[in-house]
């Protein structure tokens, strides 16, 4: 007779439960399922059996009120009625990844959007966490962007997080569309969350082009979708460039927009029944903000270089979530409506923006012919008023005389047309040119 290892063999048996428990629907109210006889802990995907059709919805735990248990749909709930079944899964949200998504589209989900398969890889939770702050490698490399206001007075270094702020209107997608073709990157990941459908394949076809998306990843979750898809295309888009950083490549993340995120935590948030705070956004607004966002940036393995765009209500660049992602990221460019109105494109107001980390990164030649240029349009923004009115005698103050000779040169320096970018030497040199 052969020794059994019965021991080992109800060891194992017990580490996991072979009796699936399912609820039952008992309420919806607004976005909210409550589900009776359900045992689930927050975050895991559920699904819904729907009566009318059969069909499969998914759903995520948002929260639970004694023993019934709070669920928000990731899909369409029509046909949703009492008593329709809903089984746990067991896991969290999860997003298959390879290198095969270079060149594709994907909804929030991870799902394929742009009519092809997704050939398989492995699974990765889209609920990731920040690098070890004791492992991230310092920011010492520049990463031209293509853009010579950018890489002459605003210079980003690899890993580095910027904000791009803007109202409506201003040239945010624009920007960040010539950023994704022309910025030197390995991979270029691209969360499109809660914007227009009609961008996406504009976005892909007109700002990528067939090169810059050969290399890309384009996460879609438009603002018709669910406030949960939105949420999760956000996590979905950080934890594929997270993959991809991973194998020690240099990646670009953009975001447009991370107030369209917040908007979607804030909706889900009143749906559990969290009060709202400043400006009607709920406490886990401000919590889910730095989870994101810190995500991003340098490992010991390789790079994210992020851009969030940041749209910011009425042109307030004070209001909670604009102040709330300026002092989480690294850097912030800020576009000006009164710039653009003046026809200069990128409608950048340099003398309001700032890259913390340009300093260490560029020469001190570099720096310093950035701080003149700077200095110069202080000066004449001072004097404007009288230089306008005639009031202004040359040779007065050789300083003012300096700005005001400098000022159309530096206009020049700043605009850019969509089609030319400059190499990083280039604008150095046009910025030499132009203060000297």
């Amino acid at each position: 007779m052969f020794d059994v290892p019965v021991a080992a063999y109800s060891k194992q048996l017990k580490k996991k439960s072979y009796i699936q428990i399912k609820g039952k629907v008992s309420e919806v109210t607004g976005l909210i399922v409550k589900v009776e006889g359900l045992e689930a802990f927050i975050g895991e995907v559920c699904e819904i059996e729907l009566k009318a059709t059969g069909k499969i919805v998914l759903s995520e735990v948002v929260g639970f009120v004694e023993r019934t248990v709070l669920l928000m749909p990731l899909d369409n709930l029509d046909g949703i009625g009492p008593g329709c079944v809903v089984r746990p899964t067991g896991h969290s949200l999860q997003v298959e990844v390879s290198d095969a998504l270079l060149g594709t589209t994907i909804d929030g989900l991870g799902r394929p959007m742009s009519h092809e398969t997704t050939p398989k890889g492995t699974f990765h939770e889209v609920n990731g966490s920040a690098p070890d702050p004791f492992k991230r490698k310092k920011i010492e490399t520049i990463i031209p962007t293509g853009i010579k206001a950018i890489d002459g007075l605003l210079t980003i270094g690899e890993g580095q997080r910027v904000g791009i702020f803007a109202g409506s209107g201003v040239g945010k997608s624009t920007l960040l569309g010539m950023i994704a073709r022309y910025c030197e990157a390995d991979v270029i990941v691209i969360g499109l969350i809660g914007e227009r459908g009609r961008e996406v394949l504009e976005f892909i076809e007109k700002d990528l082009g067939p090169e810059g998306y050969k290399k890309s990843v384009v996460v879609c979750a438009t603002s018709d979708s669910p406030a949960l898809v939105r949420l999760k295309g956000s996590y979905t888009a950080t934890s594929i460039a997270e993959y991809f950083r991973d194998q020690g490549k240099r990646v670009v993340l953009m975001m447009d927009s991370v107030t369209r995120v917040a908007m979607a935590q804030r909706e889900i948030g009143l749906a559990i029944g969290e009060p709202p705070t400043t400006k009607g956004y709920t406490p886990s607004v401000f919590t889910t903000l730095p989870r994101l966002l810190e995500r991003s940036g340098m490992s010991d393995k390789g790079s994210i270089t992020a851009f969030y765009t940041v749209l910011v209500e009425g042109d307030d660049m004070n209001e909670p979530i604009a102040d709330t992602v300026r002092g989480i990221l690294d850097g912030h460019i800020i576009l000006s409506r009164k710039i653009a109105a003046e026809n200069q494109y990128p409608a950048i107001d340099v003398q309001n923006s700032v890259s913390r980390l340009m300093k260490d990164i560029v020469s001190e030649e570099h720096h310093q012919l950035a701080g003149k240029l700077k200095e110069s349009m202080a000066i004449y923004s001072e004097s404007k008023d009288l230089i306008d009115v005639g009031a202004y005698q040359k040779g007065t103050n050789p300083t003012v005389d300096r700005a005001i000779q400098l000022h159309y040169p530096i206009k020049n320096f700043l605009k850019q047309q969509v089609e030319a970018p400059f190499t990083f030497a280039e604008s150095l040199q046009l910025l030499r040119k132009t203060i000297e």
